[in-house]
């Protein structure tokens, strides 16, 4: 019998999504026991308008297969409505059982009158279609932690020696602007196109995530000419550059701050922080003094929805780009900062630069804040939990990887996908070779990065094979000396292969993957339809003959015949 509980759609992104102002794309969730399903439509007006007794008879599309999820299957349809607007219902079917789905439910039997409700999408209109910056989807990230990256004499002298082993968030080693200037023509030969920077402005702390002015570079790293010549040494490497914005809470010397905790309600900015009770102390706010990012009381939660504060923060941007000319913002605790806030801030940085990239900070699925009016897209750390599960958890068949990745991507419209931030690790997490069984786990990973849909990332040492505890143990130095060493030019040619590929094959940078079944742990998917590349990875303890055919692009264990375990192959099909 049809499993009636699993049939579900919403006529709305992603189930309901504009590719383009012509093209819809109609998906349909079901129980993987359905045999095939049909969608059934017609322009809404074909039959009069809406309110008689009319009935239409519409036309019949065949739904394609699309993701198998661990317990329920995708089905899509792809279909250019003449006038860009849709009435429509589905008809299920598994083996001599048939049911219609319309908006208002399940029936045996097809109605295609007043008596039932269809679902509709009333008007595609082409400023509402999802439009990510088309750069992104081809672009290959590298994340810096400025302070730990490269001394170049812009900033204040460090207080610690440079050094390998585990760092605090208490010690400061003195990398800078004119650091990271320095390296670029190194990160351009390894194939790096945007460069993602942890907050740069004046703060307290080695972090720089307690802002106490938005305005100014922090000296710990240089001045605003040591950053507009970054950028622009940047662009002339074909380097694209994301800033860090953190507009969720600010810094205990921010001087909004100082001001409320010095006169309190009559303070012209007490409306600007949620403070419950005043006089207060500065410290864990547990208690509810006021609120916070995480209790900390030294980080003071802004009050987003305020329009004066959403000015000020949104005119930050806006000098942003136009003073230093970036290309992407970053926006710390994404998921904290109000909607309302959010779309206006796009409208107006998009009036100035279309093709700004803005990426929310964001832990969890975010359909909320990609629906075309806020965010690009996310740093998409579901997947990397997808990642993480499938290779820590032997127990996991190689099924389980394609239901979870394409779990992850069918919480958002496809465009979304391709300019997800994809990344296996950040300064907020432990280092991938310090939660890896092997080095072979490790390439492997990096491997699934570059060739799933999205903008992928590498934290700044994955090159050299850099461990690193958790937050804030991953923000070691970077061992420039590492780099000299056999193993560590092995490591860094491997990364720039990986890359290369990536930026390379158009298979890749758009969002067409289809999940092959592979035996035991055995993971095989396939990239794109035209020069489409197949991607193998063992993750099990016996070595497979996945039996490709074409050019090999990558490998990693393969012997021309058989994928030993902890294996890459990456070929043309």
């Amino acid at each position: 019998m049809m499993d009636l509980a699993a049939i579900f759609h919403q006529a709305r992104v992603p189930m309901c999504c504009a590719l383009d102002q012509d093209t819809l794309q109609i998906t349909l969730r079901t129980g993987p026991e359905v045999d095939s399903v049909q969608l059934i439509y017609a322009d809404p007006y074909e039959a009069g308008i809406a309110g008689g007794e009319e009935s239409w008879e519409g036309r019949r599309m065949a739904m394609q297969p699309s993701f198998r999820l661990e317990h329920s299957r995708l089905w899509q349809a792809v279909l250019r409505p003449p006038y860009r607007r849709l009435r429509y219902c589905f008809a299920l079917q598994q083996g001599q059982e048939t049911w219609y789905y319309y908006e208002d439910g399940l029936r045996p039997v097809l109605q295609l009158d007043a008596r039932v409700q269809c679902f509709a999408m009333p008007w595609m209109n082409p400023a509402d279609c999802i439009a990510p910056p088309d750069w992104v989807r081809h672009t290959v990230w590298y994340q810096i932690f400025p302070d730990r990256f490269c001394r170049g004499g812009s900033g204040r002298a460090a207080d610690q020696p440079w050094r390998k082993g585990p760092v605090t968030n208490a010690q400061r080693f003195g990398g800078d602007l004119a650091g990271i200037t320095a390296k670029l023509p190194y990160l351009a030969r390894l194939g790096i196109s945007g460069l993602y920077l942890n907050p740069i402005f004046l703060a307290a702390s080695v972090h720089k995530y307690d802002t106490a002015d938005y305005t100014r570079i922090d000296p710990d790293f240089g001045c605003e000419e040591d950053f507009r010549q970054l950028v622009h040494a940047a662009h002339d490497q074909g380097i694209r550059v994301m800033v860090d914005a953190v507009f969720n809470h600010c810094g205990p010397h921010f001087g909004p701050w100082r001001d409320v905790v010095a006169h309190g309600p009559h303070s012209p900015y007490w409306s600007w922080f949620f403070v419950h009770r005043w006089p207060f102390e500065e410290g864990d706010t547990r208690d509810g003094r006021y609120y916070s990012f995480a209790f900390h009381g030294g980080m003071p939660k802004l009050n987003t929805n305020l329009p004066a504060v959403q000015d000020y923060l949104i005119g930050l941007c806006e000098s942003w780009v136009r003073q230093y000319d970036i290309d992407a913002i970053r926006f710390d605790v994404g998921n904290e900062i109000s909607h309302d806030f959010l779309r206006r801030l796009r409208v107006r940085l998009k009036a100035i630069k279309p093709g700004l990239y803005l990426l929310g900070e964001i832990w969890h699925d975010a359909p909320a804040w990609l629906e075309g009016d806020e965010y690009d897209a996310v740093m998409h750390y579901p997947l990397q939990s997808a990642l993480r599960r499938f290779f820590e958890d032997e127990s996991q068949p190689a099924q389980a990887f394609g239901w979870d990745v394409a779990r992850c991507m069918s919480v958002y419209a496809p465009q979304v996908n391709t300019a997800q931030f994809i990344l296996l690790d950040s300064h907020d997490t432990i280092r991938l070779r310090s939660r890896v069984r092997s080095e072979d786990e490790y390439w492997q990973q990096l491997a699934a990065l570059f060739t799933l849909p999205g903008s992928p990332c590498v934290y700044y040492g994955t090159e050299v094979v850099l461990e690193g505890g958790p937050d804030p143990d991953c923000r070691r130095c970077m061992p420039w000396d590492e780099l000299d060493t056999p193993a560590g030019q092995a490591s860094c040619q491997t990364l720039r292969t990986l890359i290369a590929l990536r930026r390379q094959e158009p298979a890749l940078q758009g969002g067409e993957i289809a999940f092959l079944d592979g035996p035991e742990r055995l993971v095989r998917y396939r990239r794109g339809s035209v020069r489409p590349l197949e991607v193998c990875l063992n993750a099990g303890r016996e070595p497979e003959a996945p039996a490709p055919t074409g050019e090999v692009l990558f490998a990693r264990g393969w012997d021309g015949s058989r994928l030993a375990p902890g294996g890459v192959l990456i070929c043309r099909v």
